[in-house]
């Protein structure tokens, strides 16, 4: 698998991010390789609940440093830094965690802890809160003062399991879920990717994730967006096992790069969508069909809608003869006309720039010229 560098390997592709948090930076690395993403929020995020609870319990951990901090969330941990400073208490903070074991849910936890200059004592690979219960109260935690940032969700019974291995746990709350800033676009956002408008859907957090899936039973959709993922037409991309487990059980199998970051994310979509090797050989180049454009050697076809429609029944299979009836039941409209598909093939050719890539085969119909990689 090959993706040349610095160029649009994404370009024609549709890519609608589900994600508040995050959501330009992960964009505008999506758009610098083609891709037109549009970005409709699964949920929002609430920040602070209660500041001058977050606060109090800051002074007590500067004042008598806990036993054991768990970081859950990259996020989370940065907001509480950042009231922290706000309130004159940041460079203390740091301090008292110096001296506190650390124990980090994932890599983004991790990667916080480290931006403040923090070493974590033990990371949770899985991303979970199951994986720290169980390592911990292995360990023993009895009589131990344990602090719990929360993550988005809540408490996932992190806590208990603690308090029920004799720990005395108390939580960090910095921000929680709440309802999508735009309940509209989100559901827009589903009939669109119902109708195989988009080429891939990206989760960023399994709350998000379930909270997507949720609109799409409320539209009706879930069939539809089933059909086009197990055909392969709709790529749903996770950033790490946690967030693709909804998907899972839902029935999906999620893309996931190797490691759960961002960046990793993009590359994983680009490798998926932009690999060199494929798309179909023809003659006027290497091509390449999306969600809703066609490219040539990366270069979107400026083709029409009935051109378009034409275009994904000749590549469905190349080299094979493709009746007018068959380009008619594809086209726009309700026309029987036949010349209505001569007009559409005619508008492809010119759209390509190379005539002789759609053959006609006489009293039989279209072909495309090439194969599939």
């Amino acid at each position: 698998m090959r993706v040349s560098p610095l160029v649009p390997v994404l370009a024609g592709t549709k890519i609608l991010v589900t994600a508040q948090r995050r959501a330009e930076d992960l964009s505008n690395a999506l758009e610098r390789r083609g891709a037109d993403v549009r970005i409709a929020a699964a949920l929002g995020v609430e920040s602070h609940i209660d500041e001058e609870a977050l606060l109090e319990h800051t002074h007590t951990l500067i004042a008598r440093p806990a036993d054991i901090v768990v970081v859950t969330t990259g996020i989370g941990f940065r907001g509480w830094l950042d009231t922290a400073e706000a309130a004159g208490l940041g460079e203390d903070l740091v301090a008292a965690l110096a001296k506190t074991r650390l124990i980090a849910r994932g890599p983004k936890a991790r990667g916080a802890l480290q931006a403040a200059g923090l070493i974590p004592d033990w990371v949770a690979e899985s991303e979970t809160s199951a994986e720290i219960a169980d390592f911990l109260c292995t360990e023993g935690v009895s009589g131990q003062r344990i602090a719990v940032q929360h993550h988005g969700a809540g408490d996932d019974g992190l806590e208990s399991r603690l308090f029920e291995s004799g720990a005395h746990p108390f939580g960090l709350v910095v921000y929680r879920w709440g309802p999508p800033p735009d309940k509209e676009a989100v559901d827009e956002s589903v009939r669109a990717c119902a109708a195989g408008t988009f080429d891939a859907v990206v989760f960023t957090s399994a709350p998000a994730a379930a909270a997507w899936l949720s609109s799409v039973d409320e539209a009706d959709a879930r069939e539809a967006i089933a059909r086009l993922a197990k055909g392969g037409k709709l790529i749903m991309a996770a950033v790490g096992p946690v967030t693709a487990e909804p998907l899972r059980t839902a029935g999906f199998d999620p893309l996931m790069p190797d490691r759960g970051r961002l960046g990793s994310l993009v590359r994983a979509l680009i490798m998926k969508l932009g690999d060199d090797d494929g798309g179909i050989a023809t003659p006027a180049g290497r091509l390449r069909m999306r969600a809703s454009a066609a490219t040539l050697d990366h270069a979107v076809l400026p083709l029409s809608p009935g051109s378009f429609a034409a275009l994904s029944v000749l590549a469905e299979r190349p080299g094979v003869v493709r009746s007018r009836e068959e380009l008619l039941q594809a086209l726009p409209g309700e026309s029987n006309d036949p010349h209505t598909a001569e007009v559409a093939v005619a508008r492809l050719r010119e759209a390509i720039g190379l005539p002789s890539i759609v053959n006609t085969v006489v009293k039989r119909g279209y072909q495309l010229i090439g194969d599939h990689a």
